[in-house]
């Protein structure tokens, strides 16, 4: 048995990592924040931002084939050890904190067709019993990946095939139902004070713009395991045109159904309220039973980016080596045991704090930002250097382009995200020094040099900055 990716497994695999929850709750988490003319502002430097980066790790793909880590990798290569290291943990922060508002999801979607308002079962995703099953849904998912990556390749294509019908269907719906005197109703918002200017809704809108794309780098991360490194790139940049396509049909359509006001106000996810108003009840059927599909392809794939990053981190050195021991499957299990242990932890800790969703989300974006901006940025350095463009000054132009706005685009979402969730992302990111120096330690490799420390000190002193703002209340987690 071919134990190699294809073209289409990598596809359905970054397709997989980034339609997941997020899309089907797009048009109320926009419209929360921004009027249509803002969201399509906010899309078209999202969608500028995330093309160049994917162009950006299509390009190191080709250039640094012997990069097998992507995305923390780059970083490592261009900006040393510990920027490296930060850049895995936090990585894998995103994917494991993805894992657990997935998890949580799944029973908010089926609360809507078990529970009443005498008999809450699932409710948000956060009671006892939806706690317990959330618990079974990822071990069993840690069981199948244990069985070995291509097999839980084969069942993300089915379930990426699945998760399509009700999006499509519900593009096609509201693009029928399409009203442009809606659409163009107060369009920048202007009538609705607590938006503020058009530049505030842009930038509120982010890191859910963000969220949804996560998961684009899936291709680059599992690149050692594909059948043909061109396809790396290939399933990058076509997983990443189709996902952009149909985000900006999903929220920019919907603001043709429905007022900014309207939608707004909705419960998620907001789509199967949408559906409903077009379409029937039977239109809200369709959309949480995609949900519920979609959730489990996202939940399937973040579970094998969880635990290819830290196994090729042990790999490399980056992480203790015990991280990249395999079972007879091929299947990276130390590394899959420790992010599934972690995700369950997160999982009682949820239930104790009674987070939500969108809280984890915005946790789980912010802590994603290091490694975007500094992957790209290795692309920008690679082309100011002229390392492997050898006789291809047209070439490296372009690159330098790309890569320029790339970083950029990479920067603003750091400004974007706002102190609160970059202190938290300082708590998250505090105790991997402890694995990092544990890790140099294991592999005979001199501690933190003074710039290391100089950093280790500014983060530790913002993660006790946010530990002191979490217990006073003042950055909640709910």
């Amino acid at each position: 048995m071919d134990k190699k990716l294809g073209l289409g497994a990598l596809i359905s695999l970054v397709i997989g990592s980034m339609v997941g929850a997020g899309v089907f709750s797009l048009p109320q988490n926009i419209a929360a924040h921004a009027s249509a003319g803002a969201v399509a502002l906010g899309w078209a430097i999202t969608g500028l931002g995330m093309i160049c980066l994917a162009l950006v790790y299509q390009n190191l793909s080709m250039r640094r084939p012997d990069l097998d880590g992507g995305i923390f990798s780059y970083a490592k290569a261009g900006f040393g050890d510990f920027i490296g290291f930060n850049a895995a943990w936090g990585y894998w922060l995103c994917q494991l904190l993805a894992n657990v508002s997935y998890a949580i999801v799944v029973f908010s979607a089926l609360s809507y067709f078990f529970d009443t308002p005498d008999n809450v079962i699932f409710g948000d995703g956060n009671t006892p019993v939806a706690i317990v099953l959330a618990s079974i849904l990822i071990w069993s998912v840690h069981a199948l990946v244990l069985r070995g990556i291509q097999v839980a390749a084969l069942v993300n294509i089915i379930t990426t095939i699945a998760k399509m019908v009700p999006l499509i269907v519900f593009c096609i719906a509201i693009l029928l139902a399409f009203n442009m005197q809606t659409f163009t109703l107060d369009i920048w918002g202007h009538d609705n004070v607590e938006l503020g200017s058009v530049m505030d809704q842009v930038k509120s809108t982010m890191k859910v713009t963000l969220w949804v794309f996560i998961g684009i780098e899936g291709a680059v991360v599992v690149s050692a395991r594909a059948r043909h490194r061109k396809d790396v790139g290939r399933a990058t940049v076509l997983a990443l045109l189709g996902a952009l396509t149909l985000y900006v049909m999903v929220t920019l359509f919907s603001l043709g159904v429905m007022s900014q006001p309207e939608l707004a106000q909705l419960k998620n996810p907001s789509t199967a309220m949408i559906l409903e108003k077009v379409l029937g009840p039977w239109g809200a059927w369709l959309i949480n039973i995609g949900l519920v599909i979609s959730v489990m392809g996202a939940l399937l794939s973040w579970t094998v980016l969880a635990a290819e990053v830290p196994y090729i981190a042990g790999k490399t050195g980056v992480f203790p080596s015990w991280f990249a021991k395999e079972n007879k499957n091929g299947s990276p299990q130390v590394s899959l045991w420790c992010s599934t242990c972690l995700v369950q932890i997160f999982l009682i800790i949820i239930y104790f704090q009674s987070s939500t969703y969108l809280a984890l989300v915005n946790i789980a974006t912010s802590a994603a930002l290091v490694p975007y901006v500094f992957s790209g940025a290795y692309g920008l350095k690679l082309a100011m250097k002229g390392e492997t463009y050898e006789g291809q000054s047209h070439q490296r132009k372009r690159d330098l382009l790309l890569a320029l706005v790339a970083t950029t685009y990479g920067c603003w979402l750091v400004y974007a995200a706002g102190v609160e969730y970059l202190l938290l992302v300082a708590l998250l990111y505090s105790p991997g020094i402890f694995i990092y120096w544990k890790a140099r330690q294991h592999h005979g490799l001199r501690g933190l040099n003074r710039l290391e420390q100089g950093m280790t000190a500014a983060l530790l002193g913002c993660a006790v900055l946010a530990f002191y703002k979490v217990m006073d209340g003042t950055i909640p987690l709910s």
